[in-house]
């Protein structure tokens, strides 16, 4: 864990700017502050609470006036130690504003505050016949501020795109503390892409305050398909014949015999064979017709490539449940294991069956049991390390095996993040796709929007100064491993 420094003056002249009540400094009240999702950890020195534009424009400049690291913080879901402060300093949390501001059914768009839980824009917008499309499995926690820092995806991303795709602009604070609008409701606007650069810069460009989302028409029909296979080997051929046949589902999902034992013993209702090698979970949307005609192509497929059996759901109860058990996989796993890392590579659908295989091998070799569970349609794998960090020597080895994952996802064509973020974890990775002139221009962009390395620092790119041992092995320094990778 990096060392936190106790900043008395800072705490109390940000309780003059939000408030006694919203600020917190005693190392008892960090300790829920000193860790997102991922595996690192590191406490703040003091927390905020704004609940305006203003006051977090404030805070800015009082971090800055004590030269004191900002972090940015949604709901700490995140899974690349994004939300991590490796060196102390001041994290505004933007959970308190949590408005929807304005909802827009005829131009399709609504206005919400950074710190609005994702699931709850969609429930509210329903009324309307509209939803919000990028849905993270962490979507009934994660916040929609967070999806923009992190450029989230979710499930049906693969039809619908990920958070960048639905975002029309963005009030947000600079790292100098000037408050700034980036696009607006007009999609075909003049000049640069400056939401484009903002949305997916991990908190290191800015804080959004407000953003102005693009909401989506809700299908006439739907139809979920859970697709039982033997082996992962065939249901990873599946996923590539269906796109091949031209249907591009609204959602395609993989899950593996090690996380169905989990969520069968996790999640209540969650009808998935434990003894299957492997399902696919199918979601077709649209029209009622082309539903059912694609509907009956992906069952085709699936049963050219011997799949054992095809469920099909349409009444919303029995969706519910078949996603209920893909939603609630990875708190399942803690059934299997005390802890896991999760990755988040991205390959070519037709290299999964070689990187699964893969995948399973170095985690072997490592002595880690691997749970997958991940968006096929896209390539984007997430196997889930098992691992128990009270073991010596487990917390370096599940990091070597990663860094071995990683490596295999870029010698195949693919990248090291899909929708997870680089942030402190896979910052050291940088290299393995970029060059050196590629991420100097990266700074320079970054220099653009008045960034310095005290704003969310040492995390994205690997040229960060005063990073220390986390310019080099970021998630080994949070997590206080010695190992040298």
């Amino acid at each position: 864990m990096a060392k936190r420094t106790k900043q008395p003056d800072l705490a109390r002249e940000a309780a003059e700017i939000v408030g006694p009540s919203a600020v917190l400094f005693e190392p008892e009240d960090l300790l829920v502050f000193e860790a997102d999702g991922s595996i690192g950890k590191g406490a703040p020195s003091v927390v905020a609470f704004p609940t305006t534009t203003e006051q977090v424009a404030a805070l800015v400049k009082l971090a800055n006036a004590h030269g004191a690291p900002v972090l940015p913080r949604g709901a700490g879901t995140g899974l690349s130690g994004g939300a991590v402060a490796i060196q102390g300093g001041l994290l505004i949390s933007l959970t308190r504003m949590n408005r929807i501001l304005e909802i827009d059914p005829i131009a399709r768009t609504a206005l919400v505050e950074p710190g609005l839980v994702n699931l709850h824009l969609s429930q509210q917008t329903a009324k309307h016949g509209l939803h919000y499309a990028p849905d993270p499995s962490s979507q009934r926690t994660c916040t929609i501020g967070g999806n923009v820092a992190e450029n989230s995806g979710g499930p049906h991303c693969l039809a619908y795109g990920v958070t960048t795709n639905h975002i029309l602009g963005a009030e947000a604070v600079l790292p100098n503390g000037d408050i700034v609008w980036l696009g607006g409701p007009t999609q075909d606007r003049p000049g640069y892409d400056l939401t484009g650069l903002f949305v997916g810069s991990e908190g290191t460009m800015g804080i959004a305050t407000k953003v102005l989302v693009r909401l989506t028409q809700n299908p006439e029909a739907v139809r979920t398909l859970l697709a039982i296979f033997d082996d992962v080997s065939q249901a990873s051929r599946a996923v590539s014949n269906i796109i091949a046949a031209g249907i591009i589902p609204a959602a395609l999902e993989m899950i593996d015999k090690v996380t169905m034992s989990a969520v069968s013993q996790a999640v209540d209702g969650a009808d998935y064979p434990p003894e299957a090698g492997a399902v696919l979970l199918i979601e077709v949307d649209g029209l009622r017709e082309s539903v059912a005609a694609e509907a009956a192509s992906v069952e085709e497929v699936c049963k050219g490539l011997a799949a054992r059996e095809i469920r099909s759901a349409e009444r919303p109860e029995d969706r519910e449940r078949l996603w209920a058990g893909r939603k609630g996989a990875l708190g399942a796993l803690g059934r299997l294991a005390p802890n896991y890392y999760i990755l988040d590579g991205v390959v070519p659908r037709s290299k999964l069956p070689e990187v699964l295989a893969r995948v399973l091998e170095i985690c072997e070799r490592h002595r880690f049991r691997v749970a997958n569970v991940f968006h096929a349609g896209d390539g984007n794998l997430h196997p889930n390390v098992l691992f128990d960090e009270r073991v010596p020597g487990e917390s370096e080895r599940v990091l070597l095996a990663g860094e071995e994952i990683m490596r295999v996802c870029v010698e195949v064509g693919g990248s090291i993040t899909g929708e997870h973020g680089v942030g402190l974890e896979k910052k050291s990775f940088m290299p393995l796709i970029f060059s050196a002139d590629d991420m100097a221009a990266m700074e320079k962009v970054k220099a653009a929007f008045y960034a310095t390395e005290n704003f969310n620092p040492c995390k994205v790119l690997p040229t960060g100064r005063g990073c220390g041992e986390a310019s080099r092995h970021p998630m080994r320094a949070a997590m206080g491993a010695e190992a040298v990778l």
